[in-house]
């Protein structure tokens, strides 16, 4: 049997763990036992967008109805195969449901991933259905698994917002401001421009309880408490809003009003306040959704699949160095845990310096 933790989509807080038998594997398929993944802010900006973005898509509950399976980042083993080129105890890394397991129909195989095929996941971006094959995965280091999963996607998406801000001169801006800063996002975003973009200053917003944690981190030119954002300095700047708080938002904008050249709005970690930046009129300039996937699509089709491989692993590795000590890794245990560690991350009762991983 196959165990998977269904959430509703309406509430987000309720859960149920469902039991299914896997059944025949397909013709052409690939069965993948799920061995860990990561569960981060990421996760529960998919549960909040997943009807926007079409997050719930990619593995519906069998159930169907209000009910659907947040993803997840991480590692998998085949368990069994139909497929000629792909070899029973293979080990992958990608976008798995919050479960034991998945069924996948590789395509595009090559010696360093393949792509799901499957029907029903092909309306969604690219991206999310690629799968690394470990063996000849650049990026893959078996002493950093744990890293990659906590970091990885979340650094991904700093990576490409810093570098449409480089991509457009920053739009004559001198400062960032980010919000959630001890987010692991904003702190994949802060290690970036803090080795491409060194002289645009980083300024960091967080919790009152975050601002040691996020200081201590050393990514950031100054960080500010939220109940500060009436002192920000008033110079061009960009906004990159990770909290979807829409009152926050408003206050940023007011307070730089026409010194605000861009405002980014990525993600929605303030799962109460979660109007991102619906927040009616604001002075400054429209607040603007980053959806990570198309700028990636678009840096691919630019520079192409190796360059852009290269481009990121080099900021990676740099952000491991900056990261190193930040984050304590904890492993958890089974499904049970997926499910506990869900609700402690919606709740936002996970310590911003700890990252915690589902082994199965």
């Amino acid at each position: 049997m196959r165990h998977t933790v269904q959430t509703d989509r309406n509430t987000l807080t309720e859960t149920a763990i469902a039991e299914a038998e896997p059944g025949v594997l397909a013709d052409g398929a690939v069965r993948l036992a799920v061995e860990s993944f990561a569960v981060t802010s990421n996760n529960i900006t998919y549960a909040v967008a997943g009807d926007r973005f079409g997050y719930w898509n990619f593995f519906p509950a069998p159930e169907g109805g209000d009910w659907g399976v947040v993803p997840m980042w991480g590692h998998a083993r085949v368990s069994a195969s139909n497929h000629p080129d792909i070899a029973e105890g293979e080990r992958v890394y990608g976008y798995l449901p919050m479960g034991e397991g998945l069924d996948v129909v590789p395509g595009k195989v090559s010696a360093h991933g393949f792509t799901d095929m499957a029907v029903h996941r092909q309306p969604m971006s690219p991206i999310y259905n690629q799968y690394s094959r470990l063996s000849a995965d650049p990026e893959h280091d078996p002493a950093r698994e744990a890293e990659r999963m906590i970091f990885g996607p979340l650094f991904k998406t700093g990576f490409l917002i810093e570098r449409f801000f480089r991509s457009e001169n920053w739009f004559g801006a001198e400062a960032m401001v980010l919000t959630s800063a001890s987010s692991k996002t904003a702190l994949g975003l802060a290690s970036v421009a803090k080795d491409r973009s060194p002289d645009v200053k980083r300024i960091g917003l967080t919790s009152p309880g975050n601002v040691d944690f996020v200081r201590d981190t050393g990514l950031y030119d100054s960080v500010m408490s939220y109940d500060e954002v009436t002192g920000l300095p008033q110079v061009p700047s960009v906004s990159v809003d990770f909290a979807g708080n829409a009152g926050l938002l408003r206050q940023i904008h007011e307070r730089l009003q026409d010194a605000l050249k861009y405002s980014c709005l990525v993600g929605a970690t303030h799962v109460e306040a979660r109007g991102g930046g619906e927040a009616g009129d604001m002075p400054g300039p429209q607040p603007t959704l980053f959806f990570a996937p198309d700028h990636a699509v678009k840096a691919i089709k630019e520079v192409g699949p190796v360059a852009f491989g290269q481009e990121i692993a080099t900021s990676w590795r740099q952000f491991l160095s900056d990261a190193e000590g930040t984050v304590e890794v904890e492993k958890r245990q089974g499904i049970a845990a997926a499910r506990d560690t869900y609700l402690e991350m919606l709740g936002g009762k996970v310590d911003p310096a700890k990252g915690v991983v589902i082994e199965f």
